[in-house]
């Protein structure tokens, strides 16, 4: 199964660090944090990986390169400096994905997800992970209608964490350009196929540049720890 990271993000909230540095790049434990990610992909076997970007994507490629340093074989697909929001990214990029079930992680997130369990779940047309409701984002997006079945209709709402099964058909009869991913999923979801699941373990949403510094010090101290 291949796999796409989304990095074409702005990263608006946490200037002035992007002004320079695409916020993929920005650095946690003496790594990117594009970097952890891609490590813990591979670890879990995906290890074609797609990565998109917009501004300074350049930089993006130059860091990361083919991916072999990571045991990767990455591709890239460029969007110009403006980008083309989740839906319109992944659409651009499905020529690099193939016409099978693909991964996306939003490349702004830290988790200890198992990514590997994504490897079996039966996808209709869309999978997500949702999480507990951070506290900048309380109202949620997405809950549960019956066993896996996500739906937005309902009273308890968990956060979607960025972390999603998609197939290609998801995305059909959408012209390229710039696309919003909610509207598609939400129109999926009223036809009842899209399924998830909730996970109760560490997930952060790496918003600010106070939630990359507390970051910095949790893989800090674990490191420290071994």
């Amino acid at each position: 199964m291949k796999a796409m990271i989304l990095a074409a993000g702005r990263g608006e909230r946490m200037r002035p660090l992007t002004d320079h540095t695409p916020k993929p790049l920005l650095p946690v434990a003496g790594q990117a944090l594009i970097e952890h990610t891609i490590h813990q992909l591979v670890a879990a076997g995906f290890v074609d990986i797609v990565i998109n970007h917009a501004h300074l994507g350049g930089q993006i490629e130059s860091r990361l390169g083919n991916g072999q340093q990571y045991g990767a074989s990455i591709c890239y697909s460029p969007e110009g400096e403006q980008g083309l929001e989740t839906a319109g990214g992944i659409i651009n990029a499905l020529p690099l994905l193939g016409d099978e079930v693909f991964l996306v992680v939003n490349g702004d997130i830290a988790t200890d997800f198992p990514y590997a369990e994504l490897t079996d779940k039966a996808v209709d047309l869309a999978y997500l992970v949702l999480v507990d409701n951070p506290a900048h984002h309380p109202e949620g997006d997405f809950g549960f209608a019956g066993d896996d079945k996500v739906t937005e209709n309902t009273s308890q709402r968990y956060t979607f964490s960025g972390i999603g099964l998609y197939r290609p058909e998801l995305f059909n009869n959408i012209p390229p350009g710039s696309h919003k991913l909610g509207p598609l999923l939400r129109q999926a979801m009223a036809t009842h196929r899209v399924q998830g699941q909730k996970y109760a373990g560490f997930w952060m949403d790496i918003g600010t540049p106070e939630r990359l510094q507390e970051l910095d010090c949790l893989y800090t101290k674990k490191l420290a720890l071994g």
